[in-house]
C-alpha cells in the first residue's frame, strides 16, 4: 500500500478506536475516511477526533436532518508540487 493509503488507513484506525466506526476507500487521486459521528459523542473526545482527522490533507463535517453526521477525511495519492498543500498547517 503507498504512503497515501497507509496514513488513510492510519486515520481510518484512530478513529475506530475512538468509537467511531470508520470506512476507508480508494478513488483516483485520493483516499477517503467516512465516520458516521453519534450526537451522544462526549465534547472531550472531540479533541481526538480533529487530531486524528488533521492527519488528513483535507477533513470536515457534513451534517443534515435526514442523515446526521459524517466526519470525512482525504487524503492525496500525490503531493501538488505547487499552491495549496493543505493550508496553514500543512505548508512545505
Amino acid at each position: 500500500m503507498p504512503a497515501s493509503g497507509v496514513r488513510a488507513a492510519a486515520i481510518a484506525a484512530r478513529l475506530t478506536a475512538l468509537g467511531l466506526p470508520a470506512r476507508l476507500e480508494e478513488h483516483d487521486q485520493s483516499w477517503s475516511v467516512e465516520a458516521e459521528v453519534p450526537e451522544s459523542l462526549p465534547a472531550e473526545s472531540w479533541q481526538e477526533v480533529l487530531e486524528a482527522v488533521a492527519e488528513a490533507d483535507r477533513f470536515g463535517l457534513l451534517a443534515t436532518s435526514l442523515n446526521g453526521r459524517t466526519l470525512w477525511a482525504a487524503v492525496r495519492k500525490a503531493v501538488p508540487t505547487t499552491g495549496d498543500v493543505g493550508g496553514p498547517s500543512h505548508q512545505r
